[in-house]
């Protein structure tokens, strides 16, 4: 039940597209979903996702789940995670949104720490028995009530979704649809360690807009999400760009690179959304014959400072976006010039489309006194990053930061008056999506015993990459295992070629 429209909502926004469209195709699962979670892939209607939806909502509200409380979502990139995202929030929930390489530790301390209620996962991801890890998780969260998943053979205790879409119940509970309201948590890691980010509704469709609007995404596009959707960036470049534009949302779980090709043509998918490397790699190929239906390509960088040196963009079918991503602190982009070129990036406003200047879509970004960026609008959550707060006699409280430092450093280029990002923030490694402080490797490696050692190299695709030695890199292997760390970390001590 809906009350009080105050200002639109991610569920807002897909009913206003239920009642224009209700017959139209919504959503595409993964062409190997059966690889990845051992289910069948779906084909959904508005319609049947609306019907969906509000099944997994009556099974959150039956479980007792109070109105604003915190449910943690660990699943694939398939058509179950949008349906439990828009169900939570149907049933007035807040989303915690857990990266799929979490494993028992980070699990546990993102559970204690957001307070959840409940926790959603499917049986299996890939070979690993998430079911197992969530129920683990849950034990040591005092806070949880609730666990359920997807999929089959789940464990004692767990309850079936499944089972719950199946059975269409009809319970619901009046809900006030206001885009302030917070709609989910992600997790970023900082100089000062490890946060929760929470953003509202409207801080999703504002991220959305600045994607949308900068590549000048069509309305009714076919959007291909290649992009693990546990983040800020990326469930705005997902989910909230398929209810922008109102068309349908194909999802592949990254990466099998033949199967995504073989999902864009086979979907007429005319946008594409990837991590840049991946989309640079494709460009590369013969774009025009082998995926004829691309006309936008949304490219995002976890490592921005990557951006200005990375190759030309030579598919003239499809025009490339890069975004630059800041952890979870924010995002903007810019669309690649007729050379294939990448665009300057000006400080200040960073509005879409170019030909309105006055435009703050995207927000603005300028250059702090240390010599790092700052990102400032309507996407960007301050108070998550606001540094804690000196020891002073003062009883005048300082005045509100409006602006979060990314701690990338940059530079103003003298010749173009354009920002140049210079490298990451210091002590922060990041392997792709996931960031640790480099402190936690030597204190991760520490506890192996006396030579052992964890570190990070710079790597050009991921931006950095573990590596790990010990004096029995199997049993390393074991003991970070058993300390529920995550597969990067596990397999930083994998045996290499030639190493005895």
């Amino acid at each position: 039940m809906i009350q009080n429209n105050v200002s639109p909502t991610l569920d807002v926004l897909f009913r206003r597209i239920l009642a224009r469209k209700p017959d139209g195709l919504a959503l595409l699962d993964p062409l190997n979903k059966a690889r990845v979670t051992g289910q069948p892939a779906k084909r959904l209607t508005f319609a049947g996702a609306d019907r969906a939806i509000s099944a997994l909502a009556a099974h959150f509200i039956e479980a007792g789940l109070p109105n604003n409380s915190v449910i943690a979502v660990q699943l694939p990139n398939t058509v179950e995670l949008v349906l439990t995202v828009l169900a939570a929030h149907r049933a007035g929930l807040v989303v915690a949104l857990f990266p799929l390489l979490w494993r028992q530790a980070e699990l546990t301390v993102a559970l204690n720490r957001t307070g959840a209620r409940a926790i959603v996962t499917s049986s299996k991801i890939d070979g690993v028995i998430h079911a197992d890890l969530a129920m683990n998780a849950a034990a040591e969260a005092f806070s949880i009530r609730h666990v359920c998943g997807f999929g089959t053979d789940l464990p004692e205790g767990m309850a079936s979704l499944d089972l719950a879409i199946e059975n269409q119940s009809s319970t619901t509970r009046p809900i006030v649809e206001d885009g302030r309201k917070a709609a989910i948590i992600s997790f970023d890691v900082t100089a000062e360690g490890f946060r929760p980010v929470p953003r509202t509704h409207l801080h999703l469709i504002a991220g959305a807009l600045a994607l949308s609007l900068e590549s000048d995404l069509p309305q009714g596009a076919t959007v291909m999400s290649a992009f693990a959707p546990t983040s800020f960036a990326g469930l705005a470049s997902s989910l909230v760009i398929w209810l922008l534009t109102g068309g349908t949302l194909s999802l592949h779980h990254p990466f099998d690179s033949e199967v995504l090709e073989q999902q864009i043509n086979e979907q007429f998918c005319d946008t594409l959304i990837a991590p840049a490397q991946l989309a640079l790699r494709l460009g590369e190929t013969d774009m025009r014959s082998r995926l004829p239906t691309l006309r936008h390509v949304i490219g995002l960088w976890r490592a921005p400072e990557q951006v200005a040196s990375s190759p030309v963009w030579t598919a003239q079918q499809a025009v490339l976006t890069d975004i630059y991503l800041f952890g979870e602190a924010g995002l903007f982009g810019a669309r690649r010039r007729e050379n294939g070129a990448p665009a300057p990036v000006l400080p200040g406003v960073q509005g879409a489309p170019r030909e309105s200047p006055g435009s703050s879509i995207a927000g603005e970004v300028f250059l702090t006194p240390r010599g790092t960026l700052a990102l400032r609008g309507p996407m960007v959550t301050p108070a998550a990053y606001a540094p804690p707060r000196p020891p002073s006699d003062s009883l005048v409280a300082e005045p509100p930061r409006d602006f979060v430092d990314t701690e990338y450093a940059a530079r103003i280029d003298r010749s173009t008056g354009a920002i140049c990002i210079t490298a990451p923030p210091t002590g922060i490694m990041a392997v792709g999506g996931y960031r640790f402080l480099s402190l936690d490797l030597q204190e991760w490696a520490r506890r192996l015993g006396q030579g052992a050692l964890l570190t990070a190299l710079p790597d050009r695709l991921s931006g950095h990459r573990l590596a790990g030695r010990a004096q029995d890199n199997s049993r390393a292997r074991e003991a970070l295992s058993e300390l529920g760390l995550n597969p990067l970390m596990v397999e930083a001590f994998r045996e290499r070629a030639g190493q005895t």
